[in-house]
């Protein structure tokens, strides 16, 4: 299937490896261009040589940038207004899982992980959202199965990714006679080497085989690359009669109908 994505001019946040970084090379093989954005700097210019070797230097920049500040989101638009003028596809990417246990964390770390997980994609959105608004582009955010179910994860990471879900969906509603697309994708349990169940794998492997079988009837982790391929698709012009929705990519882990 062609999807239309030539010279498509992406952005994608968190994307120095996992998800994030599988996202940004599906879009490479589909003719696209691609901003890579991660908040640190370790993985991510090693990715960007990676796939500039393989796709071309013209087609894979990377930035630096914390989402959560607007000066430094700011500065990442002027670097591309500068490099491209224009973006057609957003895709955020942020977060992280690592929390307490307690039904209701103290203010402190609720204000942390809000941050890192909702707060992030927020500004993200509104930074980006009048470059899409000019190409009637596409902005896809990447939750998780948490924010459609509740599963015992922890608390304020599960109503920052549901919180997410509410946005795109208000979002699309408002912005689809502007012709711009809002959606999001809620993986389940993904597996890359240096992710989180790969540090849970390392305390416990016995543990977490256990976790997958009794609760994925798939009976195994998605990969990044799974999550990829349903991003491309829904960024791309044969999705263009889908807004507002929350593509759930989970092995049948989740159990509501709706």
């Amino acid at each position: 299937m062609n999807l239309a994505l030539d010279n498509k001019k992406v952005l994608i946040t968190g994307a120095s490896r996992g998800i994030g970084l599988a996202i940004a090379e599906s879009f490479l093989q589909e003719g696209a261009k691609t901003c890579l954005v991660s908040r640190g700097s370790n993985n991510l210019f090693k990715s960007e040589e990676k796939l500039q070797n393989s796709y071309g230097i013209d087609n894979a920049f990377a930035c630096k940038c914390d989402c959560i500040n607007v000066d430094s989101l700011n500065n990442l638009k002027e670097k591309i207004k500068d490099k491209w003028s224009s973006l057609d596809i957003v895709v955020v990417n942020v977060g992280d899982g690592r929390s307490v246990p307690d039904a209701l964390p103290d203010d402190e770390k609720w204000r942390q992980t809000s941050n890192s997980n909702f707060e992030s994609a927020l500004q993200t959105a509104r930074t980006f959202l009048p470059m899409l608004e000019k190409t009637k582009g596409s902005l896809l955010f990447i939750s998780s199965i948490t924010g459609v179910e509740a599963f015992g994860a922890p608390t304020d990471y599960s109503t920052a990714k549901s919180a997410i879900i509410a946005l795109a969906k208000n979002m699309a509603r408002k912005l689809a006679s502007d012709g711009v697309r809002v959606n999001v994708i809620a993986p389940g349990n993904v597996y890359f080497k240096g992710g989180s169940w790969d540090e849970k794998i390392q305390q416990n492997k016995k543990h977490v085989d256990e976790i997958i079988k009794s609760t994925v009837p798939m009976n195994r982790f998605a990969t990044p690359q799974e999550i990829a391929d349903s991003a491309v698709f829904i960024c791309s012009d044969r999705a263009s009669f889908i807004t507002g929705s929350t593509l759930v990519v989970d092995g049948g882990q989740t159990v509501g109908i709706f």
